[in-house]
């Protein structure tokens, strides 16, 4: 479904030139669930803007079911977004006095749908993630989970066969968590595709297949059954497993007296 090589993205900060990614290679099968992990700085986010059509790379090739999308106008990756791709963020990004309903049918607005029908697929997807009784509730009135399931609720509404989630717990408590997560295990067990952008072994844990991203690049594309964190050379050619605290990477083994 998902064929990237050699993506590169830069950006100027000031009078600096920040590598984001640096010829990165990445391959997603239909109806994988892959979590995306790496420290900060390693490029997820950046990754995530260019799997999910909102930023074009400055050089390489992004075949997206069969079509290249690498250097797509706006209006152009506006339209894959409509028909693929579904979003969910960490702070559900909901607006504040309206009804899950009609934050769920708001994508469908921009489609064309006549608004019948756009309440009637709305209350559909609400049902979906176990929130029919509270298409009506605003989000004053529902927990975070609620809130994160009206949020995947709209990002289903389109029927996309992607599900691109960045730090999609971040702000649940850990019982709360789980049950999103649940949720997209039941989300891909229907055959929708779930990307997640996360740096909680935890999260990456619940996930077919895990990709480690450091400095720009791939450094495990993992394989399905495993997750855990990957060997990287140190610099006497051994192999070194020590982890990092931020995000979990594996780090080569600083000098003797090093800081």
């Amino acid at each position: 479904m998902i064929t990237m090589r050699s993506i590169t993205k830069s950006y100027q900060m000031g009078e600096n030139v920040v590598h984001a990614l640096r010829g990165l290679d990445l391959d997603v099968s239909e109806g994988e669930f892959v979590a995306i992990m790496g420290p900060s700085g390693s490029g997820k986010s950046t990754l995530m803007n260019i799997l999910g059509c909102l930023d074009t790379p400055d050089s390489g090739a992004y075949t997206l079911g069969g079509e290249d999308v690498s250097q797509l106008s706006d209006d152009q990756q506006a339209r894959i977004r409509g028909r693929r791709i579904g979003f969910v963020f960490q702070q559900f990004n909901l607006l504040p006095r309206t009804p899950a309903i009609k934050q769920v049918a708001l994508p469908l607005m921009y489609a064309g749908l006549g608004r019948a029908e756009r309440l009637e697929k709305a209350r559909a997807a609400l049902t979906r993630v176990g929130l029919g009784d509270r298409a009506d509730h605003r989000p004053d009135e529902l927990s975070g989970g609620q809130q994160q399931r009206v949020a995947i609720a709209r990002a289903l509404v389109n029927e996309p066969n992607i599900i691109l989630a960045d730090e999609p717990t971040g702000a649940l408590d850990t019982h709360t968590g789980e049950e999103i997560l649940t949720l997209f295990e039941e989300l891909n067990r229907q055959g929708i595709t779930v990307i997640v952008i996360t740096h909680d072994p935890d999260v990456a844990a619940r996930a077919g297949r895990t990709v480690w991203i450091r400095d720009g690049l791939v450094v495990d594309h993992g394989h399905v059954g495993r997750v855990g964190n990957p060997p990287l050379p140190a610099e006497d050619g051994k192999v070194s497993r020590a982890i990092t605290e931020e995000g979990g990477m594996p780090s080569r083994p600083t000098s003797e007296g090093a800081a």
